[in-house]
């Protein structure tokens, strides 16, 4: 069967006050599309590449690549919590699949995924009953990083797996495009933080409305122009788009990881979600992309975009 793709950025400030509402309305119109792309296509199965913002996965044990056979959303963000309808046949297969292909990839039976995950889904199902879905995590923000032509490796061997399964598959990817959001990095943290990011000690409630608090205020700056935060890269941003839309993923093999931080900002590496999820839908073939937006949203701390692609 062929596969379908859906990819967006996400952003913790579309469920925080802040945004203005023609943004939000300009967005929730390319979502729209989005999602009639997909009840068009009525997918059986949901497999979504994603980050993770050191909610499911720390410095104690930090893999580039996990497939879940079990995921719970944190709830992070205003998303919802708990556990997701995962189909653990399916997603242990691919673990066997992509290991198969010779690309190392963790399981975990215990998944915990946050907004990275669970907002996508949310945007495209809404309250309607969200398929059957495999959450595959992709390291963006815990250094070192693996260089991006792994993460196409990543996907042509999903890619190769589902086109063998007899379902409607929809592959999404999550992230990006450039931004630079207040998020930790090991070398500075100390205290709660480093216990945080290192061992995963939860956060309190004050601890998660201060965080919420420091993503507003970040956006509020960048969106005056008086932020110390890298700026949104529109330019690099539809340089990007261009090679997934052509289909000339190759493209991204000489990519290097400090060109993606000097270009897309410390979290411009999430567009390895992207070129995962674009490798996979490759595997079954030439593809078309239809739905195509973009939005440079300081107030979202993201060069904004969505993309949808079928099977040429």
């Amino acid at each position: 069967m062929p596969l379908a793709l859906c990819c967006m950025s996400h952003s913790p400030l579309l469920n925080l006050p802040g945004p203005p509402q023609d943004l939000l309305d300009d967005i929730d119109a390319a979502l729209t599309q989005a999602r009639e792309f997909v009840f068009r296509y009525d997918p059986e199965l949901v497999v979504i590449f994603a980050p993770d913002h050191f909610n499911g996965f720390f410095y104690k044990v930090m893999p580039p690549f996990c497939i879940g056979t079990h995921a719970r959303g944190v709830g992070d963000y205003g998303t919802r919590a708990g556990d997701l309808n995962v189909d653990r046949r399916i997603a242990a297969g691919c673990a066997e699949a992509v290991l198969a292909a010779g690309v190392d990839v963790a399981i975990s039976e215990c998944m915990d995924v946050d907004h990275g995950t669970v907002q996508p889904l949310e945007k495209l199902f809404g309250d309607a009953v969200t398929p059957a879905v495999v959450p595959i995590f992709i390291n963006c923000v815990a250094n070192p990083l693996g260089p991006l032509h792994r993460s196409k490796a990543l996907g042509t061997a999903v890619g190769d797996y589902l086109t063998g399964l007899d379902k409607r598959i929809l592959v999404i990817g999550s992230g990006g495009l450039s931004h630079d959001p207040p998020i930790p990095a090991l070398p500075a943290a100390s205290g709660a933080v480093l216990e945080r990011i290192v061992h995963g000690r939860p956060m309190t409630s004050e601890q998660r409305r201060a965080r919420e608090n420091t993503v507003i205020e970040a956006a509020q700056d960048l969106a005056r122009g008086c932020s110390d935060r890298r700026p949104l890269n529109p330019k690099w941003d539809h340089r990007f788009l261009d090679i997934v839309d052509s289909g000339q993923l190759t493209a991204f093999d000489d990519w290097s990881n400090s060109f993606i931080t000097y270009e897309g900002g410390n979290s411009g590496h999430e567009i390895r979600t992207w070129v995962a999820a674009f490798a996979a839908l490759a595997a079954a073939g030439a593809y078309r992309v239809t739905v195509r937006y973009y939005r440079a949203a300081a107030e979202l701390i993201a060069g904004f975009a969505i993309r949808t692609a079928a099977p040429a």
